[in-house]
């Protein structure tokens, strides 16, 4: 039986069929930053789970992150080089690399170098909130709200459903939970909890003495809730109700994780 590659041989011109995307991220923007998530399996082609707790949201600046589907050994690289393009941006212009800037650079990397079978929903919030989609081919898309991944329908359909451009963080927050959530029901490939960040943004009026841009203060946080156990909590609780052994009670709960 041959081999299952993530990548394609040198001389397969056609290496969708080596490629598998298992995971489901978000990406929102909001009234007063953004947020994005994503759940936490790894997976080897959706048939088996290999770590339960993957974190697939990360930052690449103080005001800047992204969520990533396709190999994990692939998207560390990347953000590797990513992070390494903006410092060489930020030493040669004096100036913070805007998060269209970024994305832009994100897609050539992904179009140019050997990250052609990433996707990535990139968001920040500098000089205002904004969320990219950048494709496997380098394409870069700027959209109020973005979806990747193997559960991506599922989640679309919740936020086309209900997202709105004046919502704030904490309300898309949960949004966000629910879309991922939703997807973790029906797709094999994604599961087992989910990370979510919080990017936002206060203006603190002052002007930056190189390029008189205004400055802002930026608040990032990591959390990381709604784990394993959590869902099986919640298929416990609906169960319940559905037999009329109770009501069913609340049963997000959160686990702070800050980085």
């Amino acid at each position: 039986m041959p081999r299952r590659f993530e990548r394609a041989p040198m001389d397969q011109t056609d290496s969708t069929e080596y490629i598998e995307t298992g995971t489901t991220t978000v990406g929102l923007v909001g009234a007063d930053g953004v947020v994005l998530a994503a759940d936490t399996r790894a997976s080897l082609g959706g048939r088996f789970v290999t770590n339960r707790t993957a974190r697939k949201v990360v930052p690449v600046g103080d005001h800047t992150a992204l969520t990533f589907a396709g190999s994990v050994g692939e998207a560390q690289t990347f953000v590797r080089q990513l992070r390494a393009e903006r410092s060489r941006y930020e030493h040669a212009t004096d100036r913070t690399p805007s998060v269209e800037t970024t994305a832009t650079v994100a897609g050539d990397l992904l179009r140019g170098g050997p990250y052609q079978h990433l996707e990535l929903v990139l968001g920040g919030t500098f000089p205002e909130p904004a969320v990219y989609q950048v494709g496997p081919g380098g394409g870069v898309m700027d959209t109020p709200y973005a979806a990747s991944g193997s559960g991506m329908q599922l989640a679309y359909g919740r936020l086309e459903d209900a997202y709105e451009p004046d919502h704030s963080v904490d309300t898309l927050r949960g949004l966000a939970t629910t879309a991922i959530r939703n997807a973790t029901e029906r797709d094999t490939a994604s599961g087992d909890g989910m990370t979510v960040a919080t990017l936002t943004v206060d203006e603190d009026g002052s002007e930056d003495e190189h390029d008189h841009e205004r400055k802002y203060k930026y608040e990032r946080k990591f959390e990381q809730f709604v784990q394993f156990e959590q869902f099986e909590s919640i298929a416990a609780a609906v169960t319940a109700t559905t037999n009329g052994a109770g009501n069913e009670s609340g049963t997000d709960a959160e686990s702070g994780v800050a980085s």
